[in-house]
């Protein structure tokens, strides 16, 4: 098997260009609009910019997937076509697609334009993905985040494309595609218009020494006055039950599976893939150029090194999620 491939995010041009000069082999990102589930203000590419964009990974030898991965709207299905049509017109290496209907256009339309299956369509077992590949000729899965190593590797033995695990950074707790948290306290879906816990909703109160965050109108959070502050989102959010408060969906930590990367591959997976599209250049600088001399090391020796991701990991502190839990 050939080595790991790094999928790294951009969120803006700047974010693009930092991820192929760090040892990306591909960056991911998306249209500004509802067509890709990272929708900000700030954020995403014109058409201009991702032809740019394109250029410049293509002159470095490296790739760009476009995401176009949250679910068009019923009798709305316009802006998503036409993102796969700009995104096919423009070079685009792959689109990555979540939707049934937006899989059938693409394939239907555009059959030279390789398909790669979002992490937003929650495909978990050989079936599922299987269906994709045969229905829409899929190339690749990104896994959702709720598979042990084991579980993984039971699955790629059968599927029949190429398995894309997430590696690093935010931790989604639920299975991708079907949280509906965002959209029941601020009625815009991460699913539909691309924005979870959207900027707009969020509150931050100062009640005496403490200060409250909210999302919509609901209470995420109580800080005490040396805290830091995190923002609102709900499935990291901390609530009183049984008469304690506690973060009873998921703590704030990162995603890193650094250290498996001997499993990942004995499991054989064939590309690691760095969340983050709604963070800055110098982020994503430090983040994939720590992972591409981590992983390029280990590829030459088979064994991981030590590297230090403290000052980019969210509270402080990392986990390995879903990948090695031990309940059931």
């Amino acid at each position: 098997m050939a080595g790991f491939e790094l999928i790294c995010p951009a969120g803006t041009p700047a974010a693009l260009r930092a991820a192929v000069d760090a040892g990306a082999d591909a960056v991911y990102c998306g249209f500004r609009d509802e067509t890709n589930a990272r929708n900000f203000p700030g954020l995403n590419f014109s058409r201009d910019e991702l032809a740019e964009g394109i250029r410049y990974a293509r002159a470095r030898g490296r790739k760009v997937f476009v995401a176009i991965n949250t679910y068009p709207a019923a009798g709305n299905a316009g802006p998503w076509h036409r993102a796969v049509d700009d995104a096919a017109r423009l070079g685009a290496d792959a689109v990555i697609m979540a939707d049934l209907g937006l899989l059938d256009y693409a394939a239907r339309k555009h059959p030279s334009l390789r398909l790669h299956l979002s992490v937003q369509a929650s495909a978990a077992n050989p079936e599922a993905i299987g269906l994709f590949h045969e229905a829409f000729g899929v190339q690749r899965v990104v896994l959702p985040r709720v598979l042990t190593v084991a579980d993984i590797k039971g699955l790629t033995a059968q599927a029949p494309v190429e398995v894309e695990v997430f590696v690093f950074g935010g931790l989604c707790p639920m299975a991708e595609g079907r949280c509906s948290l965002s959209s029941y306290a601020t009625g815009l879906s991460p699913n539909k218009q691309g924005v979870c816990s959207p900027a707009s909703h969020v509150r931050y109160e100062p009640r005496g020494d403490e200060l409250v965050s909210r999302l919509g109108g609901f209470t995420v959070n109580v800080f005490g006055a040396d805290e830091p502050a995190g923002y609102p989102t709900l499935c990291k959010g901390r609530f009183a039950a049984q008469g304690r408060a506690s973060y009873l969906f998921e703590e704030p930590t990162s995603l890193n599976a650094l250290a498996l990367l001997p499993e990942l591959k004995a499991a054989g997976v064939h590309a690691l893939k760095i969340e983050g599209r709604q963070r800055g250049k110098a982020y994503i600088a430090s983040v994939v150029s720590t992972y591409r001399q981590a992983i390029d090391a280990f590829e030459r020796s088979g064994t991981v090194p030590h590297v230090d991701l403290d000052a980019v990991i969210e509270g402080s502190r990392d986990t390995a999620g879903a990948y090695q839990r031990s309940w059931r």
